[in-house]
């Protein structure tokens, strides 16, 4: 019954990864703090055990969510060469900053960064992309990466939720944006991974089938059906207009915020 939780979870997760370009963590995250809650696990972890768990996942599903999107020409690599340095440090930054928060701190900062983001994609879910904007220099996308990766690794997340619109605002159409935004949740999720296995180990978490803040039977069967559905959520993607996947990703997030936010509420 456990793993085909998980199987569930992976299902709906790799669909939105490849959809939203979100790397899925958004949906993982608040699911597996459900389950993880039931079966028992101690209280203190249990959101570490959520995010880092979903960056472990989001490796696979990212791979096959990118290859989907590459196909159809959409990723611009050389906006991701630029990017990825800052990416992979912020990411294992990141793993040590949310490390010493607690779990209801977690709840709350995620809860609150969904809701904005959130708000900020559908209130331009309308807007035109302004094709007069750039791109700022390679350095300064570094720079922006490592902001990028800093905040995915405490979220769980593979970083579409910022990425996504900056590089919208930047003059990038929506299905660009989206495809190069889940190349980018690749270098996130290896690192921030590898930084929960590392902080988790050194905290000593005692919860079977771990490695630091990472359960390996989560990981494994969310990773086998997400990167199955990831593709059919990145062939969805290319079917249906900028707005209308501006507003479904504003939708989602906030659905995200508002349900951590009441959770830390109740803790």
């Amino acid at each position: 019954m456990e793993l085909i939780t998980y199987l569930l979870i992976g299902a709906i997760a790799g669909f939105a990864a490849g959809l939203f370009g979100v790397g899925g963590g958004l949906i993982i995250v608040p699911i597996l703090f459900i389950v993880f809650s039931q079966a028992g696990f101690d209280p203190s972890v249990i959101m570490h055990m959520a995010v880092g768990t979903s960056l472990a996942t989001i490796i696979v599903t990212s791979i096959s969510s990118v290859t989907a999107h590459h196909k159809k020409g959409a990723v611009l690599w050389q906006v991701f060469k630029n990017l990825a340095p800052g990416l992979v440090l912020g990411s294992f930054l990141g793993a040590g900053i949310a490390d010493y928060l607690s779990g209801q701190g977690l709840q709350l900062i995620i809860g609150a960064f969904a809701l904005w983001v959130g708000y900020r994609m559908f209130s331009g879910a309308k807007a035109a992309v302004d094709s007069s904007k750039v791109l700022p220099s390679p350095t300064r996308q570094m720079l922006a990466g490592g902001g990028i990766g800093i905040a995915s690794a405490i979220f769980g997340i593979g970083g579409g939720s910022l990425t996504v619109p900056y590089l919208n605002k930047h003059g990038m159409v929506m299905q660009q944006a989206v495809a190069t935004s889940a190349a980018c949740g690749l270098p996130i999720a290896i690192a921030g991974a590898l930084g929960f296995m590392w902080f988790g180990a050194n905290s000593s978490v005692t919860i079977p089938n771990t490695i630091g803040y990472v359960h390996l039977y989560a990981f494994i069967g969310i990773s086998v059906m997400s990167f199955i559905t990831a593709k059919l959520g990145a062939k969805v993607a290319h079917r249906l207009s900028p707005a209308m996947l501006k507003r479904c990703f504003a939708s989602l997030l906030t659905c995200v915020g508002l349900y951590f936010i009441y959770q830390a509420m109740l803790a």
